[in-house]
């Protein structure tokens, strides 16, 4: 783990749901209300503007993600919400089992080929359906690697800050 006090983001608010004040969100977590058990939230406006809440409760409906925030009593103040984004903090998430990783641990890792060739830093991963992809940058290019283990990926080191990849340093 990287940096404990680091802020992640597990989710945004696309919209108000009925009368009451109910926030659709768009939850990042597996499964997706386990946002909930996250809390305090910190709830970051798309202007930037941050708050910490406590006290969120929600629901998975099959077709939203429907919470309750403390405060919110109608509509009007939901709607306010759309596009505010949940964080919580590093330290707030259970440890990884062995072998799996948050995409957040890798991020800033350096990557090198199996030859010791340094392609960069990882700035961020995505998923495509078929596999997630690491997106390794350097000061001239950018390499979208897929995080495909061990065929691709072929080792990662969190306590050297390195992750080893078997890739063509031209591709």
């Amino acid at each position: 783990m990287k940096d404990p006090g680091r802020h992640i983001l597990l989710g945004r608010m696309i919209g108000a749901l009925g009368l009451r004040g109910d926030v659709k969100i768009e939850s990042w977590t597996e499964p997706r209300e386990t946002i909930f058990r996250y809390q305090p939230w910190v709830l970051r406006s798309p202007q930037g503007a941050q708050d910490i809440v406590s006290g969120i409760r929600g629901r998975d409906t099959g077709k939203h993600v429907l919470a309750q925030i403390p405060g919110v009593t109608d509509r009007d103040a939901a709607e306010v919400l759309r596009g505010t984004e949940i964080l919580v903090p590093r330290s707030a998430l259970p440890p990884p089992r062995p072998g799996e990783y948050y995409w957040v641990d890798l991020e800033g890792l350096r990557v090198v080929t199996t030859e010791g060739v340094a392609l960069g830093t990882v700035s961020h991963l995505f998923a495509t359906g078929a596999n997630d992809v690491l997106v390794v940058r350097d000061d001239e290019r950018e390499r979208m690697i897929p995080f495909v283990q061990p065929q691709f990926v072929t080792g990662i080191d969190f306590d050297g800050g390195v992750i080893t990849v078997d890739w063509d340093p031209d591709f």
